[in-house]
């Protein structure tokens, strides 16, 4: 575009006629003009043809091409390779717990921690470039070599499975799988980690999670017994600069040396959080990432006395959000609760809901509790506020033992997690593990199921229907027939999953849903044992994205 400016109207001042004698009006006197006068009134004559010649030129000559309104056109991103980073195995503190840098010792006797991952083919049966490798990038396993190129699918048949069952790994490890086709594949990996000795028993399981740049996290604890280890990886090539924010149940929290922490390529970092901020009942973390991303855990296990209390890798859950959901969120007898949570420092033994507002303003979050049979009544309707910039902490207690889904929402962004129990005698070992936010269901969800123990897949539907699709991926690389359910709004269904189908080991199940928003997790249980961890279901693949490209200069 360009502005013209308005022409100017230049008007003659002509010099008032006199009149003669006569009363007739005389003709002007005639004025003499000088050469210099001449000259210029020349000039401006000039001056004015040219400004008319510009804008005429200007209304035949097309505008310049950086000015034009050009539609945005769209590109297609190149699909990216998946990657899963697994935390290591749980071990113990050594020595003080004073300083953010922690050392550990070694871990019991009956420790064992396990990698447990699938990767699906593309259609066709061509499978993606796959394997379990260490954080430096050197391979441990090779799940599949690659090199192949999708065909014509004809159906769910078509699909075939790269395993990983029950790898035994020493330390963090990184699930990898190459793109095809133009499209992510699709692959998860889930660490277990179980001990039937020691300070640390029971178990903790956590999902091979994508590395990102902003991780929330909450359910940590920092009283006396309960030691939160945050531990950071960085599985890029790109040095990543971590800042952390940290919220208590007082507001968040001032700490020297938590910003600023350097987590060099192909390494983790771990930082005793009980340093940064001790006595905290219930803290929440942000995690926030300059350079390359991290993968984030919080290793926490809880000492009573000398009774151990449970272990539980707490993994990241959904960014803070106007609605939070959990599943998996199992619940034992309102009255063995009671009993237990009233015995002294058992206090935290109980089911819980932890709400994070990390904005300006207070919350009114609205929480509803779906069972089998449907919703069930808490205090005060349900409503509660949290306040801003804090950790604000619901119990759970006193509905019927079972599986549940937790839906919460306010008007203000917040974020949430659910803690789960198991033990109801305050002389022996309990166990504990937190539910994070999940994603809504959608199409094809690789959900890895670690081998041993009780199994259940939890599906929660929150309004109307949803028709869930699970198809178990068995050690041999088949995947099998799908099963399905059809599941009524407000409630939440438990599927136990089979140690075997037609003779082999089921490792995994690809998960699908339609209809109205639903949700998922692994509960793992153990038989005569109340090791309990629960696990939310990882995001589906995306397929092949465009992003608008605006050209111009």
């Amino acid at each position: 575009m360009h502005n013209d400016a308005p022409a100017a109207d230049v008007a003659a001042a002509d010099a008032p006629l006199a009149d003669d004698a006569a009363g007739q009006p005389r003709p002007p006197a005639r004025r003499t003009l000088s050469r210099e006068t001449l000259a210029g009134l020349a000039s401006a004559v000039l001056i004015v043809a040219a400004a008319g010649g510009m804008v005429a030129a200007g209304s035949i000559v097309p505008e310049p091409a950086g000015n034009r309104s050009i539609p945005a056109a769209l590109a297609t991103v190149p699909a990216g390779a998946s990657l899963g980073v697994c935390p290591g195995p749980a071990r113990l503190l050594e020595g003080t717990e004073a300083g953010t840098d922690p050392q550990f010792s070694p871990e019991s006797a009956t420790a064992n921690s396990a990698v447990t991952g699938a990767v699906i083919s593309a259609p066709g049966g061509v499978m993606p470039g796959s394997r379990l490798s260490a954080l430096d990038g050197s391979t441990a396993v090779e799940i599949a070599k690659g090199g192949g190129q999708p065909g014509e699918s004809t159906g769910p048949q078509d699909l075939i499975a790269g395993v990983l069952a029950g790898r035994q790994v020493e330390g963090p490890t990184v699930l990898g799988a190459d793109a095809l086709g133009g499209l992510k594949p699709s692959a998860a990996g889930v660490l277990k980690f179980s001990a039937t000795d020691g300070d640390l028993q029971g178990s903790a399981a956590a999902n091979c999670q994508a590395p990102a740049n902003d991780l929330w996290l909450a359910g940590a604890s920092t009283t006396v017994g309960r030691t939160s280890v945050l531990v950071l990886s960085n599985a890029s090539s790109t040095p990543a600069t971590v800042s952390l924010e940290l919220f208590g149940g007082q507001g968040q929290i001032q700490a020297p040396g938590s910003r600023g922490l350097l987590v060099a390529p192909g390494t983790t970092r771990s930082i005793v959080l009980a340093g940064l901020a001790p006595g905290e009942e219930q803290l929440s973390v942000h995690v926030r990432s300059a350079g390359g991303p991290v993968a984030a855990a919080i290793q926490q296990s809880v000492l009573r006395g000398l009774t151990p209390g449970g272990v539980d890798f707490i993994a990241p859950g959904a960014a803070p959000a106007s609605r939070q959901v959990m599943t998996g969120v199992d619940i034992q007898d309102a009255a063995g609760i009671a009993a237990v949570t009233g015995t002294g420092g058992f206090d935290d033994a109980g089911p819980t809901l932890s709400l994070t507002v990390p904005g300006s303003a207070d919350a009114v979050v609205e929480v509803k509790l779906f069972g089998r049979d449907g919703q069930k009544a808490l205090p005060n309707g349900g409503v509660v506020t949290a306040k801003a910039g804090s950790v604000t902490e619901v119990s759970l207690a006193g509905v019927p033992a079972g599986h549940y889904t937790v839906s919460t929402s306010s008007d203000v962004s917040f974020v949430a997690a659910a803690r789960v129990t198991r033990g109801l005698a305050s002389e022996k070992a309990l166990d504990v593990a937190w539910a994070a936010s999940g994603v809504r269901l959608g199409s094809q969800h690789v959900v890895p199921v670690p081998q041993g123990g009780e199994r259940i897949l939890v599906f929660g539907v929150l309004e109307n229907r949803a028709t869930i699709s699970y198809a178990p991926i068995t050690a041999d690389g088949k995947i099998r027939a799908a099963a399905t359910a059809d599941v009524a709004g407000g409630t939440t269904t438990s599927i136990k999953v089979p140690e075997k189908v037609d003779e082999a080991d089921v490792v995994g199940y690809i998960v699908s849903a339609s209809g109205d928003a639903a949700y998922g997790a692994l509960l793992l249980q153990q038989d005569g044992r109340e090791d309990v961890s629960t696990l939310a279901f990882m995001p589906a693949a995306s397929g092949q994205e465009k992003v608008p490209v605006t050209l111009g200069y």
